[in-house]
């Protein structure tokens, strides 16, 4: 990816989960990165990490137009990884949801169509979009049937985009991720991310609660396969939506099983759903990426076996006591 060489590369939430591993993998690559934050307290080790190594951080909310003016102008590239995460989160908290993932984009949007046409964007979307699909692969032509508003308020983000393309030329992509996992995810957030929280659960042998018989498929995808997709986004030509995800679907109890003789702890024990939650859960997901394969040449690297040992591996390092 020496492509990205001395370009100059915005990462809006660029010390998130995923935004600080395409921080990192952008600066590896020698592009003069901009990070926005909207909390640098929150972030410290990790905005001082990047600030010695060459970027610049600025603490800034993405819903702040004028700050998003400054920001985007001159850049190369802009990834938005900014947004309010969490299905059942999005229906206890819609207010804070809709403002922060549809405000923020049409802020961040605004601020290119007035600033720098030139850039392209990149959106991570979710798999939520397409809502309860059954057990076959899904393409992106799928239509969009949207059980929570977390997913409604990423699919208006599209719009947004689609919409500042058609007037303005703003050119973009959205990758529509599935269950993304692995190292950098913060160990307190509970909201989103189940296949790292069951791993910190079992790193220090505590329960991993299931949901009713955790039969339901996810395709899970590592962190370092999501990173490549979006930088090879980023780079190309091409625009639209794509999946991002593996192709494979593994049952949320066949993941805790093997998360927890891999860790060598924890114990698995299965509960009624919330109601709430039961409401708006998709049942089986499994992506179709022949898109992104097809057009950019990618395709995941990690198996889901050797992902959940380096995750492993890294938060006993890292993180467990």
């Amino acid at each position: 990816m020496s492509a990205y060489r001395g370009r100059r590369v915005l990462v809006v939430g660029g010390l998130g989960f995923i935004g600080a591993n395409v921080t990192a993998a952008l600066m590896a690559r020698g592009a003069s990165v901009t990070i926005v934050t909207p909390s640098r307290a929150r972030h410290r080790d990790a905005a001082i990490e990047c600030e010695t190594g060459g970027a610049r951080v600025l603490e800034d909310d993405v819903r702040d137009r004028d700050a998003m003016a400054a920001a985007v102008r001159g850049q190369s590239v802009v990834f938005n990884l900014a947004g309010q995460s969490g299905a059942v989160q999005s229906m206890d908290d819609p207010w804070t949801d809709l403002d922060v993932n549809c405000r923020g984009m049409l802020s961040l949007v605004e601020a290119m169509r007035a600033e720098n046409r030139d850039a392209k964007v990149v959106f991570t979307g979710s798999r939520l979009a397409y809502g309860r699909v059954g057990d076959v692969p899904v393409a992106e032509a799928h239509q969009t049937d949207p059980l929570c508003l977390h997913a409604v308020h990423k699919l208006a983000a599209e719009e947004y985009l689609r919409l500042y393309s058609r007037l303005f030329g703003i050119r973009y992509a959205v990758a529509r991720i599935t269950n993304p996992y692995g190292p950098g995810q913060p160990p307190g957030r509970t909201a989103y991310g189940i296949v790292n929280r069951l791993i910190q659960l079992a790193v220090c042998n505590e329960t991993l609660t299931i949901y009713g018989s955790g039969c339901q498929r996810r395709d899970n995808v590592y962190i370092d396969d999501v990173v490549e997709a979006l930088l090879r986004l980023g780079d190309a030509d091409s625009s639209g939506v794509y999946n991002v995800g593996t192709g494979i679907g593994t049952s949320i109890a066949d993941v805790a099983r093997t998360i927890v003789d891999l860790a060598g702890g924890g114990r698995i024990e299965s509960v009624e759903w919330p109601s709430l939650a039961g409401q708006i859960e998709t049942g089986d997901f499994v992506a179709d990426v022949s898109r992104i394969r097809d057009e950019l040449g990618w395709h995941p690297s990690v198996s889901l076996g050797d992902g959940l040992q380096r995750t492993i591996a890294y938060l006993r390092a890292h993180v467990a006591p």
